[in-house]
């Protein structure tokens, strides 16, 4: 597979996103740490964790794709809209009668699904020392940590819906393969996150557990 532009190309939108819109990134940032530490500590703010997340899909794809992408890649217009349905998904989460109940999940899928928000999180320092020197270097809010975070949140997740799944699966393999071909070694993280997706979209349907707490948020 070869692709429509070059890694200078590709490095050089993350430069022009990160000089332009590295305040709003650092905030959903700062919002995505507040929300984890909230859910381990056992809050209910289900219907809060769905919205950061269609918030996340929203950004990535006017921001990302439909803005910066486009420039260099005519699929990116694809890749917007797709993560648009994404975000109208999770709004819709967000406000349905019987959300989402994030950290309610097995212990299995919930350390699997900690340990991709907790890589998610340190992606940004992970991309700018190993990958390319700041600020033309993947940083918070593009679509690769916004997968990653997103498929961690909803291995956490129960009752499980698959109709949130088929997205995040399907970037974090079209992420994954270019990750190979442009040589970003920490978006290999994305073929985990792609099985872990896999493996709970086969997967006979959770449902929430026993939690503490009060009433969902």
């Amino acid at each position: 597979m070869t692709l429509p532009f070059t890694k200078a190309e590709f490095l050089a939108l993350f430069g022009a996103y990160n000089a332009a819109l590295w305040s709003f990134a650092l905030v959903l940032w700062l919002a995505s740490a507040a929300t984890l530490a909230l859910v381990l500590g056992g809050k209910r703010i289900d219907r809060a964790v769905s919205s950061l997340l269609a918030v996340h899909w929203a950004w990535s794809g006017v921001a990302y794709h439909l803005v910066l992408f486009t420039r260099i890649n005519p699929a990116a217009w694809v890749f917007g809209a797709l993560f648009l349905v994404q975000a109208l998904l999770f709004a819709r989460a967000a406000v349905g009668r019987i959300p989402l109940r994030y950290g309610s999940s097995g212990t299995p899928a919930r350390v699997a699904g900690l340990a991709l928000v907790a890589y998610a999180l340190a992606y940004p320092l992970l991309t700018a020392t190993g990958v390319h020197s700041w600020p033309e270097t993947p940083g918070f809010g593009v679509p690769c940590p916004t997968t990653l975070l997103t498929a961690g949140f909803l291995l956490m997740a129960a009752p499980i819906r698959r109709a949130l799944l088929v997205i995040p699966l399907l970037w974090s393999l079209i992420g994954g393969s270019a990750a190979l071909l442009l040589g970003v070694w920490t978006d290999f993280a994305l073929f985990a996150a792609a099985l872990a997706l896999l493996i709970a979209l086969v997967a006979p349907r959770r449902t929430a557990g026993p939690v503490a707490g009060g009433p969902t948020g």
